[in-house]
């Protein structure tokens, strides 16, 4: 897959001439942003026929790039360290406030 807007570095694909990947633009497209309120999100885009051009190479090549969301998505799941371990005091602190929560709604 070739573009002059998108680029394939470091195993991801990336708006060209940017550090802004493929992903972020792909997954604000898909909740619904314009182009317009993309290019206000990404301001490093530069350039609104970056954002166009991102969202039409996601277009012509979708299943391919779904597929490869799908992966990095289930590799970052797999390889995330659990809040409870992570942080165990936070963790507890989200466990209380939780609880607290669930008893004033009872």
């Amino acid at each position: 897959m070739h573009s002059e807007y998108i680029e394939q570095r470091n195993g991801g694909y990336y708006v060209a001439g940017t550090r802004i990947s493929l992903d972020s633009v792909v997954c604000a497209f898909n909740r619904g942003d314009s182009p317009e309120r993309i290019m206000e999100e990404f301001p490093r885009l530069g350039k609104l026929s970056r954002v166009y051009g991102a969202i039409a190479f996601y277009l012509d090549h979708k299943i391919e790039i779904d597929r490869y969301l799908e992966e990095t998505e289930r590799e970052f799941e797999g390889t995330a360290i659990p809040l409870a371990q992570a942080n165990p005091a936070l963790w507890e602190k989200i466990q209380r406030a939780k609880a607290k929560l669930g008893e004033s709604r009872a």
